[in-house]
């Protein structure tokens, strides 16, 4: 397979590459890592007039300590933010979603901001942007945007971007002192997309109860999913074993009656939520105690 015939563009630097997107918008593509852009170009599903190749713009490839938050430059791969020292002592939770990327030879070319601007439900850093309520910085050559994760997935591979923006930097919040998290994704085979999968963040306050909670989920609709209605579940509970029982129930009706293909059923997704929230929970709340878990 071959991609069709495009223009190739290298600018060097970063206003030479918004000038370049300003002119041809919505005939661009964005080259990054290249590991979902190449398929689509090479199975026809893609067709740019041009390829605006960012792989030269030096100042998008950084790993950047702030006080809130984590923050990673677009060319950034996703290999360098796994084995950073900074963020496997300070967020162990990203390096955990990141080593179920695919494979390492996957992770070695594919970027952090490539995968949440590409936005496949099926995707890791998507569902833990949403779940840690993490920023987007897409750049135009007019303007600036800071687009909440809440906000920036609006449907299957579709994302709040503009024709003439492309993500420059991903934010990524540090975890609560003390909080216990954990994450898991069922899949057929190693490094395939997941069926489902689920990532918690748990805090408990000085009575024993739980503070606070996040959920979110992928693989079980077109955008990532947060469980509101499970956290609200959570706060105020020491999560017992009703509980968590009344959260897996809960979280079963997330899973969206679309995602329902050759690979599994919907019905079967919502067995995999049921049972992954079942045991990630008790495994977040294990670990809230923790002086290791990210605090800023």
């Amino acid at each position: 397979m071959k991609p069709p015939r495009f223009q190739y563009c290298a600018p060097r630097l970063l206003d030479d590459a918004l000038d370049l997107l300003d002119r041809y918008a919505e005939e661009a593509k964005i080259l990054a890592g290249g590991q979902s852009l190449m398929p689509l170009l090479n199975m026809r599903l893609a067709r740019p007039a041009y390829l605006l190749d960012i792989n030269r713009l030096s100042e998008l490839h950084y790993i950047e300590e702030e006080a809130d938050y984590l923050a990673i430059g677009a060319v950034t791969r996703q290999r360098q933010v796994e084995r950073s020292p900074a963020v496997q002592q300070r967020h162990p939770l990203l390096v955990e979603v990141i080593r179920h990327i695919g494979h390492f030879q996957i992770r070695n070319r594919g970027t952090v901001a490539g995968s949440i601007a590409h936005a496949d439900p099926a995707a890791e850093l998507p569902a833990l942007l949403r779940c840690l309520d993490g920023t987007v910085v897409a750049q135009s050559a007019r303007s600036e945007r800071l687009l909440p994760a809440a906000d920036f997935f609006q449907g299957y591979l579709t994302t709040e971007l503009r024709p003439d923006e492309m993500v420059t930097e991903v934010r990524i919040p540090w975890l609560p002192p003390a909080a216990g998290w954990a994450f898991a994704e069922f899949a057929r085979r190693s490094g395939d997309y997941a069926l489902a999968g689920a990532i918690v963040v748990l805090t408990a306050g000085p009575d024993g109860r739980c503070s606070s909670a996040r959920l979110s989920y992928l693989g079980i609709a077109p955008v990532p999913q947060r469980a509101s209605a499970v956290e609200a579940l959570l706060i105020g509970s020491r999560l017992e074993p009703a509980t968590l029982e009344e959260a897996a129930e809960a979280a079963r009706s997330l899973v969206s009656e679309e995602m329902q293909d050759i690979h599994a059923t919907a019905e079967y997704r919502r067995e995999l939520v049921a049972e992954l929230t079942r045991r990630l929970l008790p495994l977040a709340w294990s670990r809230c105690s923790s002086t290791h878990s990210g605090s800023a």
